[in-house]
């Protein structure tokens, strides 16, 4: 059974970096679509960010300049979400997601289509 354990969130200011991350066990990321995925505290959860099962990366979020990029360590199961100059809107809960194998390597902003999930890591940005 797959399980996805994110860590890396925390408090930090205006301007802050963070790198969130996922530990992926049960399932090897290699040739998997994995995302990150967001939900603000009051609104609907949005995708962030998507790896295809090639290692092209697609935004999921409509935003003229990215300040996300996701990646993942293949030989440590792992994946990221480095996240620069965080703004207060940024504050949520990410979750890391992979499609699985019906997902054939291929990114869907439509959270329904991610099959593994983890449980969230919580970013909150204050002065």
């Amino acid at each position: 059974q797959a399980q996805l354990e994110e860590s890396g969130g925390g408090m930090v200011q205006p301007g802050d970096s963070l790198p969130p991350s996922c530990r992926v066990s049960g399932l090897i990321l290699e040739h998997q679509a994995i995302a990150w995925f967001r939900q603000a505290p009051g609104k609907k959860r949005g995708g962030v960010e998507c790896l295809t099962g090639r290692g092209g990366s697609e935004r999921l979020r409509d935003s003229r300049k990215s300040r996300f990029t996701i990646s993942k360590d293949i030989s440590a199961n792992t994946m990221f979400l480095n996240i620069n100059s965080l703004e207060p809107e940024d504050t949520a809960v990410y979750y890391c997601a992979a499609r699985g194998a019906s997902g054939r390597g291929l990114c869907t902003t439509a959270d329904t289509n991610y099959t593994h999930w983890g449980r969230g890591t919580q970013v909150i940005v204050s002065l």
